[in-house]
């Protein structure tokens, strides 16, 4: 693995884009779209106001929903949750409250590692936009996903 370069949200026209999946879920088209997309309800640390963000979920199961902050532990859905991890989580048509929890940089590893070969393009466009190069193979994921920001949505009751 060989960082590349640091990450840049985007801005522009393309910020708009990275942003539409955010419209779709607000005209109810959430269940239209894959269950690997999250809409992601939480409050912003400075502000105090509610924000939105779509994310890709990246592992689901019976603890949750994991997914990574594509653009490094700066992003700021990901601050924000760091500061206030009760969140309101959409994912298809299922609305619900949940506790948002970073993941260790082993557990982001692990999680890299059964990523990688289930979703190989995917993989490497998650690398790409967060500025690793890599070559494919299983260790040079797992060390990417030590870099990687996971967190854990936890459903409440």
């Amino acid at each position: 693995m060989e960082i590349v370069k640091k990450p840049d949200p985007p801005a522009g026209f393309q910020r708009l884009l990275w942003r539409l999946p955010i419209r779709l879920f607000r005209l109810g088209l959430g269940p239209l779209l894959s269950r690997r997309l999250m809409l992601l309800n939480h409050v912003g640390r400075v502000s105090g106001r509610p924000r939105q963000v779509v994310i890709e979920v990246v592992e689901h199961g019976p603890d949750g929903y994991v997914a990574p902050s594509g653009f490094g532990p700066g992003s700021d859905w990901y601050k924000n949750i760091k500061k206030t991890p009760d969140v309101v989580i959409q994912v298809g048509g299922r609305v619900m409250g949940a506790t948002a929890l970073p993941l260790s940089p082993d557990e982001g590893a692990d999680l890299m590692a059964r990523y990688a070969p289930r979703h190989p393009v995917l993989a490497r466009q998650l690398c790409k936009i967060m500025g690793f190069a890599v070559d494919g193979s299983t260790a040079d994921y797992r060390e990417v996903g030590r870099h990687i920001p996971f967190v854990r949505f936890t459903p409440k009751g």
